[in-house]
């Protein structure tokens, strides 16, 4: 929401960062019945066949779409972006088989991945994950700096008052570091957040620059 609303005209100084409420690695998945078994499996498949093989979004602008372009853009591949109408429908097409593989958000496949209906071949973290400890990253595979995650977090308008910003955020960490919700951020795939305003809006920079200069690369439209 934060970069669509960039997209639509408000600028980063429009809002003030608090803090990241919840970070998650998007894993590379494929149907279970798939005869890919590997990232090498995956590329090799995708340079074999330019255009043919195809993977599912939750929408244009997504990470689930920008980690499918990063992974195109450092692979040298043809590929077929389907987006999506949302997280679920992206998913449940890999799952039935409608694309070939996705960049998915941890929670969105963790269910399908453990009932065995998605293979895992990597995650994008820079590390692995509790759940899937098995599944390596994709800088272990000799992806370079592919160590992109998903995450979601609290702002508020530029003008809002630096107490109630304080307020808000010291509120809003205490929170996160209850052990209940580190437990169920776990659960789903995720980890809590409670980075300091700084550090917060540091990490959205950074992305805010990243997937830019991947978009540019990329000549992608996203409207």
């Amino acid at each position: 929401a934060f970069f669509r609303a960039i997209a639509d005209g408000c600028r980063p100084g429009d809002f003030v960062a608090l803090t990241d409420m919840i970070y998650f690695s998007n894993v590379l998945v494929v149907p279970a019945k798939s005869p890919i078994q590997t990232l090498p499996d995956l590329i090799a498949a995708a340079k074999k066949e330019p255009g043919k093989l195809s993977f599912s979004s939750a929408g244009m602008g997504q990470t689930t779409h920008l980690m499918g372009e990063l992974f195109k853009e450092r692979t040298g591949t043809d590929v077929v972006h389907v987006p999506y109408k949302g997280s679920a429908p992206g998913t449940m097409a890999i799952v039935a088989g409608e694309t070939q593989f996705m960049f998915d958000n941890m929670p969105a496949s963790l269910a399908h991945i453990k009932d065995g209906k998605l293979r895992p071949l990597a995650v994008t973290g820079d590390q692995r994950e509790p759940e899937l400890p098995d599944v390596p990253t994709m800088t272990e595979l000799g992806m370079k700096d592919f160590d992109k995650v998903g995450w979601m977090g609290f702002f508020v308008p530029a003008k809002t008052p630096p107490a109630v910003v304080k307020k808000l955020t010291d509120n809003l960490i205490a929170v996160l570091q209850d052990p209940a919700v580190v437990q169920r951020y776990r659960e789903l795939g995720g980890r809590p957040g409670g980075m300091s305003p700084e550090q917060f809006s540091q990490m959205v920079e950074r992305d805010r620059q990243d997937w830019g200069d991947l978009i540019r690369s990329q000549k992608l439209q996203l409207d």
